[in-house]
């Protein structure tokens, strides 16, 4: 045990539970930290449950552990193009509610396109293009894929967007869709801590499951998935059987404080600037109780610098 100056034992706060790619033969302040995107889909029966994947044990980052659909975001997701294929949502408009100058957008992209690469779920709906007077002659809503022409045809567009044969947002235009930037809402940031093999600055975002699609795994990235309510997998990672990392604790800690999946979509909906809350870690404390909230009353006490979180998602 390390002390501090006057002799007293230092106290420090632990970051959680680590990945099986952690550690190793690196200088942990020479990795870079990589902007991220991550989506929580919450199914639409009324009692909360969120879509949940378990990454492959190969991989470098959280291999074995459980996450929500998402990954870094890629130079493709910040193009003119892409930009112009999310509906309801302009790039300046983005980068106020996550708080950067410019570029924005490309973290829905992102968050987006990484649901459909790990999920197969496809945050899209039908585009009014030109010569088309009236939209009721055209599809609304979220897309379905339940006909089984249009499953096995985004089926192929998936296999080869994973490959690197295929462009994301060039898909979605070809089959005249505009991605979903309406019903997306941003919900918190998070950074990797020092340590990690690693390190993203992630942004995550809140939506509601499309009728009409189901989720299916990649099988390489992501091997398996749940719906699961946010306090069972809460407590399922306290006993190990879904490992998971403090970010995605926390935002399954804040998910279980509401009753529906309605009130949650709209507290993501609602969320401002001033509802921010940057979480703190409790010293010595290794469970899933280690984040404190600032209406802890042990808030002012717990470590603010190990953790860099900030949660956009005011609780009922």
């Amino acid at each position: 045990m390390t002390e501090t100056a006057d002799g007293a034992p230092e106290r420090r706060a632990s970051v959680g539970a680590l990945s099986p790619g952690a550690g190793g033969d690196y200088d942990p302040a020479s990795i870079p930290v990589r902007d991220a995107a991550t989506v929580m889909i919450l199914s639409n029966e009324n009692d909360p449950h969120v879509l949940m994947l378990k990454r492959n044990s190969r991989s470098i980052f959280v291999g074995d552990m459980w996450v929500y659909p998402g990954g870094a975001v890629d130079p493709e997701d910040a193009t003119q193009v892409a930009d112009e294929t999310v509906s309801g949502l302009t790039d300046g408009e983005a980068s106020f509610q996550i708080g950067i100058e410019r570029g924005g957008i490309a973290f829905w992209v992102a968050a987006l396109r990484e649901t459909f690469e790990e999920a197969g779920i496809l945050l899209a709906h039908h585009d009014h293009p030109v010569g088309v007077d009236d939209p009721r002659d055209l599809p609304s809503g979220i897309i379905d894929l339940s006909p089984p022409d249009v499953a096995e045809r985004f089926s192929q567009y998936r296999d080869e967007v994973n490959a690197g044969d295929r462009d994301f947002v060039e898909t979605v235009r070809n089959e005249d869709l505009l991605l979903d930037g309406d019903n997306v809402y941003f919900i918190g940031r998070w950074v990797t801590p020092l340590g990690s093999p690693r390190r993203y600055d992630t942004r995550f975002f809140l939506t509601a499951m499309p009728d009409g699609q189901v989720p299916l795994p990649d099988h390489d990235e992501a091997v398996e998935h749940q719906w699961v309510r946010p306090a069972d997998a809460i407590r399922r990672n306290e006993t190990g059987d879904m490992v998971m990392m403090t970010p995605t604790i926390g935002m399954l800690q804040r998910l279980a404080s509401f009753a529906t999946v309605s009130e949650a979509v709209a507290a993501a909906e609602r969320g401002a600037p001033a509802d921010d809350e940057h979480v703190r870690i409790r010293y010595d404390n290794e469970g899933p109780h280690r984040i404190a909230f600032p209406a802890d009353p042990d808030y002012l006490e717990s470590d603010g610098s190990t953790e860099v979180g900030i949660l956009r998602w005011p609780s009922r």
